[in-house]
């Protein structure tokens, strides 16, 4: 196989290419709308597969499913194709199909994709739904809750009832891992919904991607493209990007270290990369920072495909050492500024001032720089890129159908699985708690009943009590004696008074 990889040809007809030992030092694909990115991607990708490296690449457009046919001399463009090889000295120029695996988080133009809860982790998870550092703290100690109790965080209703469980238990809770408020539970749970209806609840389950299955070879030592469907993702920018980028950490922890191989073991391409990067926290930039960094060390090459560089990190775009940059616009003060930028990323060449030619180029033009094998960066050449071999454009349902029948994971991944796992558990445990509750409170019941059947009865007395009531005759009676008493003493004390006073 070739040590090279063939990008185009200069104006002088000198070829332009890509160092295999140098891929894994990553790059940059830049230009704006309508300039030719996407046809460098595809002829970049399929650079790659022949010559025994997988691809990974996001189909934003839907364009890049045109991989897995071979082009066409049917193709409105086919004169051009042709004349642009014979231009560039591509004298094996043929039509050829790659090798290519279709992947769609939603399971409808490819292979599903999943993860389970844990994999993505709460700092990513955090992330995806935009949570505050308050929330993001409730949801760390979910996870380690969880992991303590043995409790399985495979998808999102697993996810849910961990927080359910904090909120009912947030006082002891709260006394060894800190503040756990109902309010933080609720903001979460809110946001889990609204990650759930906009599509996420299938990216998380099982069965969980593994990540051999980006790396395979077909029968002829070629690498498999594998493509992600994008044209639907692309509508939630937040999940996509969450997504690419929790798919490099897990290369970065899975893949061994192997320093700089002869070519790589994975390439990777992020499209429409300035959604990585837009509003993106301080800690989530250091972390893609780390892992872009790093993750060279393991034979990956990160490709970063978007349509201006200042759309990278500083910190980032230090990181990328093959670079092909189409045409800019420059129709404002700040497009100036940002042509002159990118320019001035590149190794000049006498030959003409790389400012101007920036916003000269024509479709399917661009500067090209590639690292040389002691990993200086070229002088800039501006280049005629390659026609590509396999079809321009989209395919159609019934052509992608035919190879997700045809691929070598066909049934793998389709029928999700849902196991024991944290929602079970609690469910177990709190039915568990509920019955032991109701035998307490049966046992309490009886208890109280065999107490009240041991205190002694009250004696009730048999004698009829008299009555204080008194009848007419009595009552007229004792009227008659009061009277006679009254008049007899009255009389008493006449008689008496007046003996004294004669």
């Amino acid at each position: 196989m070739s040590e090279t990889l063939f990008i185009g040809g200069d104006e002088n007809g000198k070829p332009q290419e890509l160092l295999l030992r140098a891929a894994n030092r990553h790059g940059l694909v830049a230009g704006a709308t309508g300039t030719g990115k996407t046809v460098t991607l595809q002829i970049l990708a399929q650079g790659f597969a022949e010559a025994g490296t997988p691809v990974f690449c996001a189909d934003v457009k839907g364009d890049l499913s045109g991989l897995c046919v071979a082009g066409s001399a049917d193709h409105k463009l086919h004169d051009k194709l042709i004349s642009r090889a014979e231009k560039i000295g591509l004298e094996d120029y043929i039509y050829q199909a790659a090798p290519v695996i279709f992947w769609d988080l939603y399971g409808k133009k490819g292979h599903p994709v999943r993860t389970t809860i844990s994999d993505m982790g709460p700092i990513l998870l955090a992330r995806l739904m935009d949570l505050n550092p308050t929330q993001e703290g409730v949801l760390t100690i979910a996870f380690e809750i969880a992991d303590r109790e043995n409790l399985l965080l495979l998808d999102l209703k697993d996810l849910r009832s961990m927080l359910a469980f904090l909120a009912d238990n947030a006082a002891d809770i709260s006394s060894e891992y800190g503040n756990v408020s109902r309010a933080s539970v609720g903001a979460i749970q809110r946001r889990l919904l609204v990650m759930q209806r906009g599509g996420a609840g299938n990216f998380f389950g099982e069965p969980a991607l593994e990540l051999k299955n980006f790396m395979r070879f077909d029968d002829y030592g070629r690498g498999v493209i594998s493509i992600l469907d994008a044209t639907k993702l692309i509508q939630s920018p937040r999940l996509y990007a969450i997504f690419l980028l929790w798919l490099l950490s897990e290369l970065f922890e899975e893949l061994p270290e192997v320093g700089d191989p002869e070519r790589p073991k994975l390439v990777f391409f992020f499209d429409e990369a300035h959604l990585l990067f837009k509003n993106a926290p301080k800690a989530l930039l250091e972390k893609i920072e780390q892992v872009v960094k790093l993750v060279r060390s393991k034979g990956v090459g990160v490709y970063f495909v978007t349509q201006n560089p200042k759309d990278i990190p500083d910190s980032v775009l230090a990181q990328l050492g093959n670079r092909i940059q189409h045409a800019l616009r420059a129709y404002t003060p700040n497009e100036r500024k940002a042509v002159k930028a990118a320019a001035m990323s590149f190794r000049p060449n006498p030959a003409f001032d790389t400012e101007t030619v920036i916003t000269d180029l024509g479709i399917g033009e661009a500067l090209v720089s590639t690292l040389d094998k002691k990993g200086r960066p070229s002088m800039v050449a501006r280049t005629l890129i390659r026609p590509p071999a396999s079809r321009l454009g989209p395919i159609n349902a019934q052509e992608r159908k035919t190879v997700i029948a045809a691929s070598p994971l066909a049934g793998v991944y389709e029928n999700a699985i849902d196991r024991n796992s944290a929602y079970e558990g609690l469910a177990m445990r709190k039915q568990k708690a509920a019955k032991i509750a109701a035998e307490e409170e049966v046992t309490k019941t009886k208890k109280r009943e065999m107490m009240q059947a041991q205190k002694p009865k009250r004696r009730t007395s048999t004698r009829r009590r008299r009555s204080s009531r008194q009848s007419i005759g009595e009552a007229a009676m004792k009227t008659v004696i009061r009277t006679a008493a009254s008049q007899i003493t009255r009389q008493l004390l006449r008689g008496v008074l007046g003996g004294l006073f004669r």
